[in-house]
C-alpha cells in the first residue's frame, strides 16, 4: 500500500482526543504529508483550479470585447467539454471537469433563456450559497461535511464520528472555515449581481476563485495535520477477515488431524 492508503503517522491522541502528541519529528512530516496528498486528491490541486477558473474567464473576456452573449456562453460551454475529453484520452480522473462543465452548462442554459448574460454567473453563485451553508449546518448537526468528503479519502469513512473525537473537531473547524469563507464570498458576489454590470461581475468572480479556495485548503490542511491520525478502516476490514481465514484454516488442520488420530 502506498502512504495514501495506508498512514504511517505514529502519533496518538491526547487523553481528551484533542489532539495529537508526535512521537518524533518523522511522524509529525509523515502525517503533514498524507494530509497534503488527500487534499490534494479531494480537491483536483492545480490542474483542478485551472479547470475551475478557465471557462468563466473565457466567457468574461470575450463577453468584455464583443458584448456577444452567444458567442461567450459557447466558448465557455466549448472549452470545458474539451477539458473533459482531454482528460478522458488521458485516462485521469474526471470528477473535476465534469462538475465544471455542468456548471457552465447551467449558466450557458440560465443566459439562453433570461437573455442577460449575468445569469451566466448565476447558478454558481447560487451554488456557492447552498455549500457554504451546508458546511455550517451540516457541523452544528455534528457531521461536519468536511468529515463525509474526507473520510473516504483517508480510508477512515464515519469512524471520526464516534471513535476519533480529535479529528472530528478538525473537521468540524475545517467546515465552518470553508462555510465562512464562502458565505463571505456570497455576501460579495450577490449584491453585484444586482449592481454591476456583466463584465464587473464576472471579473470580480474570476479575481475571487483561487484566493478564496486557497485560504480553505490551507485552513484545512493545518487543522488535519494537528488532528488525530485516521484510523484506517480498510486496513482493519482486512485485519479481521485474514484473522477470521486464519482461523478457520486451523480449525480446519485441528478437525484433520483428529481425524487421523482417530484413524
Amino acid at each position: 500500500m502506498t502512504s495514501l492508503d495506508k498512514p504511517t503517522d505514529h502519533r496518538k491522541p491526547t487523553p481528551d482526543g484533542a489532539g495529537p502528541t508526535a512521537s518524533d519529528g518523522a511522524a509529525g512530516e509523515d502525517s503533514r504529508t498524507v494530509t497534503e496528498a488527500a487534499l490534494f486528491e479531494a480537491f483536483g490541486g492545480v490542474r483542478g483550479m485551472v479547470e475551475t477558473v478557465v471557462p468563466g474567464l473565457l466567457f468574461v473576456t470575450i463577453y468584455t470585447i464583443n458584448k456577444d452573449l452567444h458567442l461567450s456562453a459557447i466558448a465557455a460551454l466549448v472549452v470545458s467539454v474539451l477539458m473533459v475529453v482531454v482528460r478522458l484520452v488521458r485516462k485521469d480522473t474526471v470528477k473535476h471537469a465534469f462538475s465544471g462543465v455542468f456548471g457552465v452548462a447551467f449558466g450557458v442554459v440560465f443566459a439562453m433563456m433570461t437573455g442577460n448574460a449575468k445569469d451566466f454567473y448565476l447558478p454558481g453563485m447560487l451554488y456557492t450559497l447552498g455549500l457554504g451553508l451546508a458546511y455550517v449546518i451540516t457541523t452544528l448537526a455534528g457531521v461536519p461535511l468536511m468529515g463525509l468528503v474526507l473520510g473516504p479519502v483517508f480510508k477512515e469513512n464515519l469512524s471520526w464520528r464516534t471513535r476519533n473525537p480529535g479529528r472530528k473537531k478538525a473537521y468540524a473547524k475545517a467546515s465552518y472555515a470553508w462555510g465562512g469563507i464562502l458565505l463571505a464570498k456570497s455576501a460579495i458576489l450577490f449584491p453585484l449581481y444586482w449592481w454591476a454590470d456583466t463584465t464587473q461581475l464576472g471579473w470580480v468572480l474570476v479575481a475571487l476563485k483561487i484566493p478564496p479556495f486557497l485560504l480553505a485548503v490551507w485552513l484545512t490542511w493545518v487543522f488535519l495535520a494537528k488532528a488525530p491520525a485516521p484510523i484506517d478502516v480498510f486496513a482493519e476490514m482486512e485485519e479481521r477477515e485474514a484473522a477470521e481465514k486464519a482461523a478457520k484454516a486451523e480449525k480446519a488442520e485441528a478437525k484433520a488431524a483428529g481425524e487421523n488420530t482417530a484413524g
